[in-house]
């Protein structure tokens, strides 16, 4: 993988936000603000950081102003590409349905739209995602965990040295998915084209098959998840 051309990456932005509202009624959640910058711009000023170029993003609710907002990506140095989903379509039928923009090689960067993490370390998944290139085992997924918040305290899944699983030995405790991962493409080889489909199922069957690998990352990242939420992040961003 060379430096001027890395894996496209992939921004899920169809959901509809419903804890988000009032806000998310006249605009799609991903488009809210930290400092009057959208979340998705955030995103977006990372991944042109990384020098990458290629960008999907999925949308359903509101999804013509995300287009107004961001337009081709030039503003960013970026080549932005739109999968539009009539109904939202779950983030593994809507990653399926977006793969022929995407056109990934063989592994790609996905980026929920809704979380904050301003200093997301994409240089060094990036280089992660080279490795996985280079394994003779071709995992098919590789997730950023991070601490449980408090409204997530019970976890998604256990991190085993840098393996990732969804059972674990007495002792050992979940970890939160960040929505921050890389996926090979035939993670995605079984699911109906435009079909609806959760992504929680094709990683634990993966994880059997130890396939999925993962690391713990500590730095800022927030589920942006209420309005209360957004409120004090605009305020300890300030």
């Amino acid at each position: 993988m060379s430096k001027r051309n890395p894996i496209p990456c992939f921004l899920l932005a169809a959901g509809r936000g419903e804890r988000m509202r009032p806000l998310t009624d006249t605009l799609p959640k991903p488009l809210l603000s930290i400092q009057n910058k959208s979340l998705l711009a955030w995103h977006l000023e990372a991944l042109a950081k990384a020098n990458i170029q290629e960008v999907v993003i999925n949308h359903a609710w509101l999804g013509e102003k995300i287009e107004t907002a961001l337009g081709n990506g030039k503003q960013f140095g970026l080549n932005i590409q739109y999968s539009a989903e009539v109904s939202a379509l779950e983030t593994a039928g809507g990653i399926c349905k977006a793969l022929p923009l995407i056109a990934p090689e063989n592994y790609f960067l996905v980026i929920n739209g809704d979380v904050f993490s301003p200093n997301l370390p994409i240089a060094q998944i990036l280089k992660t995602a080279a490795k996985m290139q280079m394994d003779a085992n071709k995992p098919l997924a590789h997730l950023l965990m991070v601490p449980n918040p408090v409204q997530h305290p019970e976890g998604d899944f256990y991190l085993q040295g840098s393996t990732v699983t969804s059972t674990g030995s007495a002792d050992a405790k979940k970890l939160t998915f960040s929505g921050i991962g890389i996926y090979h493409k035939d993670l995605f080889k079984d699911l109906e084209f435009g079909a609806p489909a959760k992504l929680a199922p094709l990683l634990r069957t993966a994880m059997e098959q130890n396939k999925v690998s993962g690391e713990k990352y500590l730095g800022p990242w927030h589920d942006v998840g209420t309005p209360q939420r957004l409120q004090e992040l605009n305020a300890a961003y300030e």
